[in-house]
């Protein structure tokens, strides 16, 4: 007979409760780490209007379903049809073991909230705490253990650290730019990580710039404003994130402007994030930028492919039991290059169909499964492009592209051609062929096959095709 475990049950008896805390907790943990991630993936919006009103119901310990409450029927349908098999990747890869899910729109409030709060140390969660007004929430993923260096990225990274370290900081306030899905927001959950590690009594606030606003305002109208200001400025780690969205208010940036004199004067430390420069922040008062820009400014450039493909190699390293082809990697990390959160997503998304559906992951299903994130990725590479990019590296006329030369100082540029126009573009063969002289598509196979041998042979091919690449990547 199957054990229900009914999360949010309060009628039954203590003696049962207490047997069932245990996997009660492990649920709420891997809930807790599954929530960050989406939260991460998908962006807060999203998140925040579908996935955060999700409740914990029940768990079926034989037959392996967790039940899941939404607010609505609609609430429950929309998120089964569109984040089940995200979900449902999600609890495999947290070692739960959930085998289905179960979606409903029934009212309550789930028990697992009563067990973690009574099991939990509160003195220890007190300390890891600003206050009782700013809860610290960090991913426990985003650690920088977990976050891959790069020439993009390195002198964040050791900005960080030393932020984080017990050295006094040789800058304050650390100023994080980047283009959205960088990495910034990662280094301030690590920092918050390593700090809490370094002083585990010190009180550390992470915040968004949003959220310092709507808790300013609503502190105000409380008339509790000189409490916010005091927790605020108890803080020895303050961090806000996306402090662009605090631009052009005038109330918010005077108590802002206050909070960061106070800390810094009194030697504490202070860590902004924002998709753009100090200068570019328009509506900003000039004391605040002048503040901002007194630090240090650590500049994210955006992941070039190396580091596009260590952070692949990385994560499918941590989750076991995944193949994913060397061809495939390679595939993702030239394709998917606006930034790592879609590259992150992009991976999530191919294992779990891959899983669930038991078909080998290969260059094909990427193709077929995202294909809505590639065809936004994807730079119009034409073949025209390549041809001229080709030709101009082997000093070739351009018409030797369509010739029927078979002279191998014009055949093997022709083919390194044909197969960039391949990896590069969505061209069919026959396609291919076509712009080739109207070459058979058996020919750019062939091609194609040829040179991916080549690479693996010849050093010199391997290093004319990556040259090629970067030229046209460029």
């Amino acid at each position: 007979m199957a054990t229900a475990i009914k999360i949010e049950n309060p009628s039954v008896e203590k003696q049962n409760l207490k047997a069932e805390d245990d996997v009660v907790l492990q649920l709420a943990d891997a809930w807790q780490t599954i929530c960050s991630g989406l939260r991460r993936d998908l962006g807060a919006q999203i998140f925040g209007q579908w996935i955060k009103p999700i409740k914990l119901a029940r768990f079926d310990s034989v037959s392996g379903e967790l039940q899941l409450i939404l607010p609505s029927e609609f609430a429950a349908n929309w998120v089964r049809e569109r984040y089940l098999d995200r979900l449902l990747m999600a609890w495999k890869i947290h070692s739960v073991d959930v085998k289905a899910i179960a979606f409903s729109a029934k009212a309550g409030t789930a028990r697992i909230a009563e067990v973690k709060k009574s099991s939990a140390a509160i003195g220890q969660e007190s300390a890891n705490a600003s206050s009782d007004k700013f809860q610290l929430d960090l991913d426990p993923r985003m650690t920088f253990d977990e976050f891959i260096a790069g020439n993009s990225n390195v002198l964040a990274l050791n900005a960080s650290q030393r932020m984080a370290s017990p050295e006094k900081p040789l800058f304050s306030p650390l100023y994080l730019q980047s283009s959205t899905g960088q990495g910034k927001t990662h280094l301030m959950h690590a920092i918050g990580h390593a700090y809490r590690a370094e002083f585990p009594n010190a009180r550390i606030i992470y915040m968004s710039a949003e959220r310092f606003m709507i808790e300013f305002v609503s502190a105000m109208r409380r008339n509790e404003a000189m409490e916010f200001k005091a927790a605020l400025r108890e803080a020895d780690l303050l961090m806000v994130d996306d402090i662009q969205f605090i631009v052009g208010k005038n109330s918010t940036q005077e108590e802002f402007l206050h909070t960061v004199d106070s800390l810094i004067t009194r030697g504490k430390r202070v860590v902004v994030a924002a998709d753009r420069p100090p200068q570019a922040l328009d509506g900003v008062d000039q004391r605040l930028l002048s503040r901002l820009s007194m630090g240090l400014v650590a500049d994210i450039q955006s992941a070039g492919l190396e580091l596009r493909r260590d952070i692949l190699q990385h994560r499918i390293s941590t989750m076991p039991h995944q193949d994913v082809p060397a061809d495939v990697v390679e595939f993702l990390a030239r394709t998917i290059s606006r930034n790592l959160r879609e590259l992150e997503g992009g991976l999530n998304k191919l294992l779990a169909y891959a899983q669930l559906t038991g078909r080998p992951i290969s260059k094909e299903l990427a193709e077929e499964q995202l294909s809505d994130i590639l065809s936004a990725c994807r730079r119009r590479i034409t073949i025209d492009e390549i041809q001229r990019t080709v030709c101009e590296y082997y000093r070739l006329d351009r018409n030797e592209m369509s010739s029927k030369r078979r002279a191998r100082a014009v055949a093997r540029p022709r083919q390194v051609a044909m197969y960039l126009a391949k990896v590069m573009t969505p061209r069919s063969y026959p396609e291919i062929g076509r712009k080739f002289g109207g070459r058979d598509h058996s020919t750019v196979i062939h091609a194609v096959k040829l040179v991916e041998q080549l690479r693996g042979e010849d050093t010199e091919m391997d290093n004319d095709v990556r040259m090629l690449l970067r030229q046209l990547e460029s």
